[in-house]
């Protein structure tokens, strides 16, 4: 059986992203699904002269060890000032410090979500032309508006949004 990590690139307890990444990864078949949370990763703040005086810190070896042995990635990224979350940066700029292609080629549903009407396009749009170089295959990406108005009970509402969404699970799918 295939198994996926799923995970919100955010920090938020009650993270509209993670939601969606759980929604999103709960639409596979016979996949084994590991919810990550970045909580549980938490690293102090990366720079040069810190990784010189500490290390790279063993939370962020787990993380990319993670990725490593899992068949594909589920991530939905917070937007924040229209870039990544510090919280991912900084877990994201670690894992470059231990290997530059930090996603091994693993198929990759990028999402995003946001309160308002661009549902976090613009970090899409960033990881989208960043991550390839990480050695990311994203497979297909979907960003979802107005998330208060077309996610509720676990699940998007939007007949249409939740119809392209399944879509792209299944194209992931196929690629794992």
């Amino acid at each position: 059986m295939k198994n996926i990590i799923a995970f919100a690139g955010s920090n938020s307890k009650t993270s509209i992203n993670k939601q969606l990444a759980v929604y999103a990864s709960s639409l596979l078949k016979n996949v084994e699904v590991n919810i990550l949370d970045l909580n549980d990763f938490e690293l102090p703040l990366y720079g040069v002269d810190l990784e010189s005086e500490i290390g790279i810190p063993d939370r962020a070896h787990d993380f990319l060890k993670l990725i490593k042995h899992t068949d594909g990635i589920i991530l939905s990224l917070a937007e924040h000032n229209g870039a990544y979350s510090t919280a991912f940066k900084n877990l994201f700029d670690w894992m470059t410090r231990i290997e530059s292609k930090t996603f091994y080629g693993k198929p990759m549903l990028l999402l995003a979500t946001s309160p308002g009407g661009r549902g976090g396009q613009s970090v899409l749009e960033i990881a989208s032309g960043r991550f390839p170089f990480h050695n990311a295959q994203i497979v297909e990406t979907f960003s979802l508006p107005f998330f208060g108005e077309h996610f509720a009970d676990n699940q998007i509402t939007d007949m249409g949004f939740n119809a392209d969404l399944k879509k792209k699970v299944e194209t992931f799918q196929n690629a794992l």
